[in-house]
C-alpha cells in the first residue's frame, strides 16, 4: 500500500522499496563528523545483503571506519524537467572489514574504485534505520505559498 505524507504529498517508501533502490545505484553519499563539523564525500558503492560497502584510502572516510563512527548515506535521483525524483536515507555504524576472508569475499562483489587512486580498505555500513522519500509528481504552485 502506498502511503502519501498529509503535509506534503511525498511518498513514504517502506524497506524494501528503499532497499531496491539502493541496489539499483553505483554512487553516493556518505556523511561524517569531522572537528565537530558535518562533512559528505560520494563514494562508488554496492550493497552486500542489507549493508552498504565501500573502498576507500586512508582519510576522512577511514578514520570515522576505525572509530566506528555514526553515519548517514544517501543515495537519490531527480529529474528537473519533471521535478521528480525520490532519496534513500541509511544510518548506521561504519566498521572496517578487517577480517582476510570476508575482505576477499567483498573483492567478488561488482565494487570498482572510480578514481585511480589506492583504495585498499573496505569499509561497511549495517543499516541501523532507513527511510525513503518519492516526489511522483509536481507541487502544485500553491504550496509554496506560506
Amino acid at each position: 500500500m502506498r502511503l502519501v505524507d498529509s503535509k506534503t504529498g511525498i511518498e513514504v517508501l517502506d524497506r524494501k522499496t528503499c532497499l531496491e533502490l539502493l541496489a539499483g545505484q553505483q554512487v553516493g553519499r556518505v556523511a561524517v563528523v569531522v572537528a565537530g563539523q558535518p562533512v559528505i564525500l560520494p563514494v562508488n558503492y554496492v550493497m552486500d545483503g542489507e549493508d552498504v560497502v565501500f573502498r576507500t584510502a586512508e582519510g576522512t572516510k577511514f578514520d570515522a571506519a576505525v572509530r566506528s563512527a555514526a553515519v548517514a548515506f544517501e543515495v537519490d535521483q531527480t529529474d528537473g524537467r519533471t521535478q521528480t525524483g525520490w532519496s534513500v536515507l541509511v544510518t548506521g555504524r561504519s566498521e572496517l572489514v578487517v577480517d582476510a576472508a570476508e575482505r576477499d569475499r567483498l573483492a567478488k562483489l561488482p565494487l570498482r574504485p572510480w578514481s585511480s587512486h589506492e583504495k585498499s580498505n573496505w569499509v561497511r555500513v549495517p543499516i541501523g534505520e532507513i527511510t525513503g522519500r518519492r516526489v511522483s509528481q509536481p507541487m502544485p504552485p500553491e504550496a509554496f505559498r506560506g
